[in-house]
């Protein structure tokens, strides 16, 4: 098994460290767990990810006062 290393927020490091307590686990597995979890889920988007490409794409013609 290949080891990563990660910096985590405190809170999310008591989190996990508090599962792992919990259920009698290693962190490690606690972390295993939450990362298998995530596969395979897209990440939601934002309300403006539809658009994204057409931000700062202005036409140079347009009147001044708009």
């Amino acid at each position: 098994m290949k080891t990563v290393t990660v910096r985590l927020p405190e809170r999310l490091a008591a989190d996990i460290e508090a599962e792992s307590r919990e259920r009698g686990i290693s962190r490690s597995d606690v972390v295993r767990e939450r990362l298998e979890c995530r596969q395979g889920i897209k990440v939601p988007k934002g309300p403006l990810d539809d658009i994204a490409h057409l931000i700062g794409s202005v036409d140079d013609d347009l009147p001044e006062n708009l």
